[in-house]
C-alpha cells in the first residue's frame, strides 16, 4: 500500500489569547506534537556531542537539519539503514502513538495486562515508519530494549507485571509516556501510579521509575497556571532514590542559566555521576544500563533542566535539548512534551514539516486522546463518588 500524507480530519484547537489560557485540548495537542516535532528534530544529531553538533552542522542545531551522513544515509554506519533526518520521527514518536491507540481502544487506566493485550499486537501490525520510508512492522524499528517487550509477552507469556526485570535499564520506557500523564492532566501523583504499572512489562529499576516521573510532570504542566518550578516540584514529590537525585542535581544548576549554550556542559557535569552509560555514548561502559537504586537515565533529567534554562518556552526548551546530543531525540521528545503540555506554542512550520516528511498526522493522535482523556475522568468522577457513598456508610457519617 502506497502511504499518502494524512490530512486532519478536524480543525485543530483555536490558539489561546492571554485572557485564555490553554484548555484540556488545546495542551494536549501541543504535547503530543512538541513531542514528535522534538524527536524529529533531534533524531539526525542523537549519538553526538555538543561539539561534534556544531562542527557538523557550522553552528548550533536551529531546527529541522537533514541526515548526518547527508546521502549515505542508507549505509553509512552508526546509523543505516534508518533515515534520520529532514523531519522524520523515530521511536519515540512512533511508541507515543502506538500508546494513545491502545487508550483509543481500552477507553480507561491501564495496566500491564493492557500492554499485552493490546500494545503487544498494535508493535506486529503494519505501520508506515518514516525512518523506513516503508511500511512495516513497528517491531521491525524499535530499539532491542523496546523488541523485549514482544520477546517476553508475545513469545515468553512472562507475566506483565514481571516481564521487565532483566532487560536492560534505558529510557525506552519513559519516553513514550506522555499520553498518560495528559489522561491524568492536573493529577501527577496518579499519572506516576498509571506509567509505573505500565512500565512493568517493559522496565525495572530507575527506568521504571523515570516513566512513573515524567508521566508525573506531564500531568503537573497541564495544571492551570502550572509553572517550571512547579513541574520540578512536582517530579521531586515522587521520585525516588537515584532519578530524585539526579532531577536535583541538573536541576539546582539549570537554574543558574538562562542560555542553553551555556548550560550544555554544566547540565552533563551534573548528570554524569548518576548516568551508568559513560562519556562514550556509543560505547557503553561494562556497568552500564543495570539496576541500580543510586542511578538515574540521563535523559529525563536533562530534559527536565533544559525546561528550567529555557523558562517553559518551547523553542528554547527543545533546542537545548537538541543540541545537548547524546540521546537528544528523547531528551528533546520529554522537554517538548512538558513544555507543550505547560502551553508552549509548538512552531507551526516545523510542525507541518515533520506531518508531512513523517507521513503522520500529528494532530489525530490528539484529538483521539482528548476524548479519551474526558471519558476516564468521567469514569473517574462515577467511581470516586461511588467510594464515598460506600465509605460514608461503613463509617456512618452520612
Amino acid at each position: 500500500m502506497t502511504p499518502t500524507t494524512a490530512t486532519a480530519a478536524e480543525p485543530a484547537p483555536a490558539p489561546s489569547t492571554p485572557q485564555s489560557p490553554p484548555g484540556l485540548d488545546e495542551r494536549i495537542t501541543r504535547s503530543l506534537v512538541g513531542a514528535a516535532v522534538g524527536d524529529a528534530l533531534g533524531g539526525p544529531v542523537e549519538g553526538w556531542t555538543p561539539e561534534q553538533i556544531a562542527e557538523r552542522h557550522g553552528g548550533r542545531v536551529t531546527g529541522i537539519v537533514g541526515p548526518w551522513h547527508g546521502e549515505n544515509w542508507r549505509t553509512a554506519r552508526p546509523i543505516a539503514p534508518y533515515h534520520k533526518g529532514d523531519g522524520h520521527v523515530t521511536d519515540d514518536t512512533l511508541m507515543t502513538h502506538a500508546l494513545v491507540r491502545v487508550y483509543d481502544r481500552v477507553r480507561d487506566h491501564l495496566d500491564a495486562y493492557a500492554v499485552a493485550d493490546h500494545l503487544v499486537p498494535d508493535l506486529l501490525s503494519p505501520r508506515w515508519i518514516p525512518e523506513l520510508e516503508a511500511e512495516a512492522l513497528p517491531l521491525q524499528r524499535i530499539f532491542l530494549a523496546e523488541k523485549w517487550i514482544v520477546a517476553r509477552l508475545h513469545y515468553g507469556h512472562v507475566d506483565p507485571r514481571e516481564a521487565g526485570a532483566g532487560n536492560i535499564v534505558n529510557c525506552g520506557a519513559a519516553m513514550y509516556m506522555a499520553p498518560v500523564g495528559l489522561v491524568n492532566a492536573g493529577h501527577p501523583e496518579a499519572a506516576y501510579a498509571e506509567a509505573l504499572e505500565i512500565a512493568a512489562p517493559h522496565q525495572s529499576s530507575y527506568g521504571r521509575e523515570a516513566a512513573g516521573v515524567f508521566a508525573a510532570a506531564v500531568a503537573a504542566a497541564c495544571h492551570p497556571g502550572a509553572t517550571p518550578d512547579a513541574v520540578i516540584d512536582a517530579a521531586l514529590a515522587l521520585a525516588k532514590d537515584g532519578t530524585r537525585s539526579a532531577i536535583e542535581a541538573v536541576c539546582e544548576v539549570a537554574a543558574q542559566h538562562e542560555d542553553f549554550e551555556a548550560a550544555l556542559a554544566p547540565l552533563r557535569a551534573a548528570v554524569e555521576p548518576f548516568d551508568t552509560v559513560g562519556p562514550d555514548y556509543r560505547s557503553p561502559s561494562l556497568g552500564a544500563r543495570r539496576p541500580s537504586r543510586l542511578h538515574a537515565i540521563e535523559e529525563l533529567p536533562v530534559a527536565l533542566g533544559m525546561l528550567l534554562v529555557g523558562g517553559g518556552d518551547y523553542r528554547r526548551t527543545v533546542l537545548g535539548s537538541v543540541n545537548y546530543g547524546r540521546d537528544c531525540d528523547s531528551i528533546a521528545t520529554m522537554g517538548g512534551a512538558i513544555a507543550g503540555a505547560l502551553g508552549g506554542e509548538v512552531p507551526a512550520d516545523w510542525a507541518a514539516t515533520v506531518a508531512e516528511a513523517s507521513r503522520l498526522d500529528l494532530h489525530a493522535p490528539a484529538r483521539t486522546l482528548a476524548r479519551v482523556a474526558r471519558e476516564v475522568f468521567a469514569r473517574d468522577l462515577e467511581r470516586r463518588r461511588s467510594h464515598e457513598e460506600a465509605f460514608a456508610a461503613l463509617a456512618g457519617t452520612r
